[in-house]
């Protein structure tokens, strides 16, 4: 090779030369995948929107164009999911043609799921009874936040934080647990029903319990009875 020319590659060029081959490879993954365009399209959108019309909240889908290159032409297409795909995120949704030649494609596709939940409007500390003024309402595509998370104001109702939650961070059920209306040993008023009877008597609690509850009484004769704890404090009992 001419000197000149290799000094020239070894200098400032070659850094040019090098930021160009760079760009050039991670181009696709910084722009993203191109969107699907063509007869598929309507396709694959009319079957997941029929898979996830029970879906709560919005559904918003976006199809990426196959990184194989353009779909063969097909008169009789098919969309299927491959067994046990979630409908929810990153999916991979199966094009199946039954015209001749018969061929399957698969297409990358997002599923979006836009909802609201109830994330920590300031630090919440552990043991504190929770309020409406708390917490704040968020929107947020569901599928990337866990299952447990509170979406219903009235789920936080006599509720109390197990553990310190972040301020910002979204409210899990998880988190959060019944006032304790009753303490270990504490005495306690056990009702039980039946048909055409009702007995009231007075016991000890065996654990802290809520509203709610199962819990176990040891009476004065030192019989176990376990019951339901009701918000008023007394110990249901079914027969």
């Amino acid at each position: 090779m001419n000197k000149p020319i290799r000094q020239a590659l070894q200098g400032p060029l070659a850094g040019i030369l090098a930021a160009l081959l760079a760009l050039a490879v991670l181009a696709p993954a910084a722009f993203g995948a191109a969107p699907l365009s063509g007869y598929a399209r309507p396709v694959i959108e009319q079957f997941l929107s029929s898979q996830t019309s029970g879906l709560p909240g919005k559904v918003q889908i976006s199809i990426d164009a196959p990184l194989s290159g353009s779909l063969p032409p097909c008169d009789a297409l098919e969309a299927f999911l491959p067994a046990g795909a979630p409908l929810r995120g990153r999916v991979s949704v199966g094009l199946r043609c039954h015209a001749a030649p018969r061929w399957t494609r698969y297409v990358q596709a997002r599923i979006a799921v836009m909802g609201t939940y109830l994330a920590a409007a300031r630090q919440i500390e552990a043991g504190q009874v929770l309020s409406p003024a708390d917490t704040v309402v968020r929107e947020a595509d569901m599928t990337t936040l866990p299952a447990s998370v509170v979406v219903d104001a009235s789920e936080l109702e006599g509720q109390v934080a197990r553990n310190r939650i972040a301020a910002g961070a979204p409210v899990r059920r998880e988190q959060l647990r019944g006032v304790l209306l009753v303490q270990q040993g504490q005495t306690v008023k056990v009702v039980s029903r039946g048909p055409g009877f009702v007995v009231s008597t007075e016991g000890k609690a065996m654990a802290p319990a809520a509203a709610g509850a199962l819990v176990q009484v040891r009476m004065q004769g030192g019989q176990l009875l376990t019951g339901t704890l009701g918000a008023d404090g007394i110990v249901e009992r079914g027969n």
